[in-house]
């Protein structure tokens, strides 16, 4: 019976998610929804409040996957190179087996009064998988692996903003898919800079 009902709340998930997607939030009822999912409204308002709920159960979800994932990813490494390098897969990975749910995420954070339910854009867990990358610079900086003459949050924003702005210009870019070498170039990038290297160093 359990496995019932969670599949059923998946189930209108997806649904959600693909008319979410599709039409916008604004533009999308609960009828459409649950024609979609083909259940009953009851079936709907027994794990869903209303359309802000579901919609926010989405986001909220989202967020705290990519949590897990570069928790998980980052925990098997300890260096700070190999961190970010797995970090950054694992997230990647996501991005690509949940395009659409990671395009309705990032729409949340610009959209306009109305286009999406209030708190949607969960800023407290946006806060908190930033704060989890900044920690992994901390402990770098501690480490020695990372220059101290720089702001542990400055570094942190720096890489942080390099990844988000790849996300959002493969979302805009259909046939784009980021993957474990795009991983492996952003924290070569990051970490090596885009200067001249001394004849003999590492390129």
């Amino acid at each position: 019976m359990a496995k019932d009902v969670s599949d059923t709340r998946q189930h209108i998930l997806s649904a959600a998610l693909k008319r979410f997607a599709d039409a916008g939030y604004a533009a999308t009822s609960v009828q459409h929804i649950v024609d979609d999912a083909k259940v009953s409204k009851p079936a709907l308002y027994y794990h869903f409040a209303d359309k802000a709920g579901l919609f926010q159960a989405l986001v909220h979800e989202a967020h705290d996957e990519r949590y897990r994932l570069l928790q998980e990813a980052a925990g098997k490494y300890t260096g700070i190179r190999d961190q970010l390098e797995a970090a950054l897969t694992a997230l990647f990975a996501y991005f690509r087996e949940n395009r659409e749910l990671m395009r309705i995420s990032f729409a949340t954070m610009f959209a306009a009064p109305g286009e999406v339910p209030k708190d949607a854009a969960c800023a407290e867990k946006c806060e908190r998988n930033f704060e989890f990358v900044h920690s992994l610079i901390k402990r770098a900086q501690k480490s020695g692996e990372l220059d101290k003459h720089f702001d542990s949050q400055e570094i942190a924003f720096g890489f942080y903003g390099l990844v988000n702005f790849y996300l959002v210009g493969h979302l805009v870019c259909a046939g784009c898919e980021p993957n474990q070498l795009t991983a492996k170039r952003i924290v070569e990038l990051f970490l090596a800079g885009a200067g001249p290297k001394p004849a003999g160093g590492k390129n």
